[in-house]
């Protein structure tokens, strides 16, 4: 940018006087939004998942003589 050259406006109001409480509402939207996309959430790991832990042949009843039964007594 030049000593010479003005800088330009961040936002030009075209119609309208709106207040200085408007024009900073405005202002905190346009800035938030040009933020971008916020990142993903990281996945959690394999040994940490709450799908795996239910799926362990441990917490399940096994399938044969009395699993059934051994499935309603406490552990």
């Amino acid at each position: 940018m030049d000593a010479e050259q003005p800088a330009r406006p961040f936002l030009r109001i075209v119609h309208g006087s709106p207040d200085a409480t408007e024009v900073a509402a405005l202002v905190t939207v346009l800035l938030a939004s040009a933020e971008g996309p916020r990142p993903a959430r990281r996945s959690r790991p394999a040994w940490a998942s709450h799908e795996r832990a239910l799926a362990s042949t441990s917490l399940r009843p096994s399938a044969g003589h009395g699993g059934w039964r051994a499935s309603a007594l406490p552990r």
